[in-house]
């Protein structure tokens, strides 16, 4: 037997549970690569779409909702919820934004934020949509193995994402249990082992998972990837430039500070950089008074300072009302709001602003999943200019901004090597 072989005797494979559906029956404004994709995760009935921003994930997802099931659930971040109702009108689909149980009446597509989640009968629906599945990774073990336990009694479900992380357990794990394709323990005993270091990838696993996935999970860069030209999604350019400030700082133990040290001692010299940080990114906005601007930050002392500095500046925070919140980020992408404060934990992920060309992270965090996501927000296909990403840094933590330079180098290989095993994977089935 070979190793392929055993690791399949050790995978549970989902019931095949979709249904075949012809390239007629996807709405005519979907692209091909677009039709391909929502009538293979239709066949499919649990699957996973990893697209990358910009490619269409909120029309195919209404698609898949729509082909799927008389009653379908997409729950999306708080923020993203009102785009998708919009988003499904294109595809003359009526999608009603709900926060309870009650509010489903019959037949039909609503849309709900994670925080509502609990407040539905999943019994209620047969088809379910997580959009930006990575919050199984992201999100605390009660809410990871609340969405899992709600929606395992669904027949069909779908995950989609554009940041997949073929090296995050995490990641992989939770989305194959979420879909029923593979519970958490056999996924880890199959492909991952255990050292000092945590679990990590087996190398000799890495070829067999992918081609293992690929039967679930489809990952696309572009539609080259799925063999179409790619006419009209060349991306523009994308210029990230470090602003490093040097700020007087006072590190405990060290005369003159070197590194940032631990969680702590980034904290402390972020706190300490704020002033001067907050206004050289002020400076920045007033040198280009007439372009939309959106700024990042990830302290409330810092979004207060931005506030304060920069004119008609609208900071969207956590004490706001979910409805404000959403009420504010559709406003900035109508153009009603054209300096946007916020937070990559509130606004970075599924929302379309295509329209602004300049942002500016006022400090940053080790995250890369962040960081790509919030800059995605704007540079995405769609995007008709150059976008301009300022990094405002103290010169310390100019390390941070190599570390996340580091992980993305690192997310483009493997992304890589995950589409080339999955569309030889898809040849080879096909054949």
């Amino acid at each position: 037997m070979s190793y392929a072989e055993f690791l399949q005797t050790k995978l549970a494979t989902a019931p095949a549970i979709g249904r075949p559906v012809v390239a007629a029956d996807v709405h005519t404004m979907l692209h091909g690569w677009q039709n391909e994709i929502v009538r293979w995760a239709v066949g499919v009935g649990r699957a996973a779409i990893w697209a990358d921003t910009g490619l269409g994930k909120t029309v195919m997802q209404v698609e898949w909702a729509r082909l799927s099931g008389a009653t379908a659930l997409i729950v999306a971040p708080l923020a993203v919820c009102q785009q998708t109702v919009r988003e499904a009108a294109k595809v003359n689909v009526t999608a009603t934004y709900i926060r309870s149980g009650e509010q489903i009446t019959g037949p039909g597509i609503y849309v709900t934020s994670y925080e509502m989640v609990e407040r539905i009968d999943a019994a209620l629906i047969d088809a379910v949509v997580l959009d930006e599945a990575s919050i199984l990774k992201q999100s605390d073990g009660k809410t990871r193995t609340m969405l899992i336990e709600h929606f395992a009694d669904v027949d069909r479900r779908l995950a989609c994402t554009a940041t997949p992380a073929p090296n995050d357990t995490e990641e992989l794990t939770n989305q194959a249990e979420f879909l029923g394709v593979c519970s958490r323990v056999n996924m880890l005993a199959g492909y991952f082992v255990h050292d000092s270091d945590g679990w990590r990838l087996k190398g000799h696993a890495r070829g067999p998972m992918f081609r293992w996935m690929a039967s679930w999970a489809l990952a696309i860069r572009k539609p080259h990837d799925l063999g179409y030209p790619d006419d009209g999604y060349e991306l523009p350019g994308l210029r990230i430039l470090d602003h490093l400030i040097p700020v007087p700082i006072e590190a405990e133990g060290q005369l003159f500070p070197t590194d940032l040290g631990g969680v702590g001692g980034r904290a402390n010299v972020r706190r300490q950089t704020i002033d001067a940080r907050c206004q050289a990114a002020a400076e920045l906005v007033a040198a280009e008074p007439d372009e939309p601007w959106l700024l990042w930050c990830g302290l409330n002392d810092e979004a207060s300072a931005l506030a304060r500095l920069i004119p008609d500046s609208v900071n969207v925070d956590g004490s706001w009302s979910p409805e404000d919140k959403a009420a504010a980020l559709l406003a900035f992408a109508d153009g009603k709001i054209t300096r946007l404060i916020t937070k990559p934990s509130i606004a970075a992920f599924g929302l379309n602003w295509q329209h602004c060309a300049r942002m500016a992270f006022v400090g940053l965090s080790d995250s890369y999943e962040a960081y790509y996501q919030a800059i995605r927000r704007c540079y995405r296909y769609g995007q008709p200019r150059e976008v301009v990403a300022h990094l405002v840094l103290s010169e310390l933590e100019g390390q941070i901004a190599v570390n996340v330079r580091r992980k993305e180098a690192g997310a483009r290989s493997v992304m890589r090597e995950l589409v080339d095993a999955m569309r030889t994977a898809r040849e080879e089935i096909a054949a």
